[in-house]
Parts: C-alpha cells; structure tokens; sequence
C-alpha cells in the first residue's frame, strides 16, 4: 500500500481532521492544529486506536444449541463480526 498524504475527496480532509480531534478529546490526548511532534507513541497510538474502534464497531450475537454430539446438552455460540463499507 502506497503511503501518499494525497487525500482522494479534497473536502473529506476538513472532516477527518475534525474526526482526529474528536477521537483525540475522548481520549484525552491534547492535540494542536499543525505540528504533533511532541506527542508520545502512546498518545498518538491512542488517537489512532479510537478513530478505528469508531469506525468499525464490533457486533457479537450469542446464542445456545442443542449440542450435535452430546444428548441433553447445549453449547454457546458466539458470533462476532464488524461492519464495513
């Protein structure tokens, strides 16, 4: 994957800004227009983390059988799946 700041939609950069200070807010991080620098991996791994637990949300269902190999018995099954565009 290439890395390129080249942002596809022009005016999709204003929002993921604001979306980067929000993330940043909920988790305490005090970021400042332009220059981070002196933000600690910590810190910035914190933003990053948060804007992807937005994005991608995980969804789990869980539920009981009858078990297939032991009669009278159930088993708990567990899906879990995350939504993506």
């Amino acid at each position: 994957m290439s890395s390129n700041k080249k942002t596809m939609v022009p005016s999709a950069r204003e929002a993921m800004n604001k979306f980067k200070m929000e993330a940043a807010n909920e988790v305490g991080v005090n970021l400042k227009q332009g220059y981070n620098g002196d933000l600690t991996s910590k810190q910035a791994g914190s933003v990053g983390g948060q804007m992807v637990n937005i994005m991608t949300p995980v969804r789990t269902a869980t539920y009981q059988r009858a078990s297939r190999t032991s009669m009278g018995h159930f088993q708990a099954i567990t899906y879990a799946a995350t939504i993506t565009a």
